[in-house]
């Protein structure tokens, strides 16, 4: 009997988990908020689910599998959307991935960030995700929880900021940056949703760190523009959003080492210029 993955929040990552779902020969099913994503989880041969997790009776089949991506709220100290969804399940599967954040570790400078690292959520969007993971590991104490940094991948990539010259913070006042590559997020999740593994918690990034300004600096090269003007920090208040100020004032080194350790994965992006070159390639061209 064929086993059954249900991801709920069935987007870009999402969309990928499924389609190794079903090439493996489950039946899975993608619970999602829009028709358009409906399509795109029908498109990979799965079944689309359309809920509103906040709103709407959640009515959830029985899994073998529980992939959960979606975000929490916008607002509130906790995760009210998975509660519902955890309650609606009743039974914990014998699989359990959730997607987190590496922002539940906080700002810790230049320190290298391992999984031993107590949370110390600054951003309420932060809080929330640490709510979120303790709800997960309550409800499932096998779960698998994926602590991601930036996620980027074609047509996630910031072509038309770099494009217009928008300004990023200089390099003297930026931090560490993190990231992991969709496909590379994508296939750790399966793996995760597949095996039985030694720890809860892995970092999944791509276990690279760099400056912001080598990131950006980088897609400008490869899309034959100048780099991105620099700006102070004092002039980045000025100019920036609240929330794109919050993540520019964190800054740590993810370490990826538990997560090589225990699956044995070979990143297919480990250097994320491959990643940057392969999802422009991917992208379509510009009209």
């Amino acid at each position: 009997m064929a086993s059954h993955s249900l991801i709920i929040g069935c987007g870009d990552t999402g969309v990928r988990v499924a389609a190794r779902a079903v090439a493996a020969g489950d039946i899975v099913t993608g619970v999602v908020r829009s028709p358009a994503s409906a399509a795109k989880v029908r498109a990979v041969g799965a079944h689309a689910l359309t809920l509103d997790l906040d709103t709407d009776a959640l009515e959830l089949p029985a899994c073998d599998r529980l992939f959960y991506f979606a975000p929490p709220p916008r607002e509130g100290d906790t995760d009210t959307r998975m509660a519902r969804v955890l309650a609606a399940l009743h039974a914990s599967p014998a699989y359990t991935v959730y997607i987190s954040t590496s922002g539940v570790y906080g700002d810790c400078g230049d320190a290298w960030v391992d999984e031993t690292r107590p949370v110390n959520a600054e951003s309420e969007r932060a809080k929330r995700r640490v709510d979120a993971e303790r709800q997960m590991l309550d409800f499932s104490p096998q779960a698998r929880v994926l602590r991601a940094p930036g996620i980027y991948g074609p047509n996630r990539l910031p072509v038309a900021r770099v494009r217009e010259a928008t300004p990023i913070l200089n390099d003297e006042d930026g931090g560490w940056s993190n990231r992991i590559h969709i496909d590379d997020l994508a296939a750790i999740a399966w793996l995760a949703g597949t095996r039985v593994l030694d720890h809860n918690l892995y970092n999944a990034s791509d276990g690279h760190p760099t400056g912001l300004g080598i990131y950006y600096d980088t897609l400008a090269e490869m899309l034959g523009v100048a780099s991105p003007p620099r700006i102070s920090w004092a002039e980045a208040e000025q100019r920036f959003s609240a929330m794109r100020l919050s993540f520019l004032r964190e800054s740590r080194r993810l370490s990826n080492q538990r997560l090589l350790d225990d699956t044995g994965y070979v990143l297919a992006f480990a250097d994320f210029r491959d990643g940057l070159a392969a999802s422009l390639k991917a992208e379509p061209p510009l009209d």
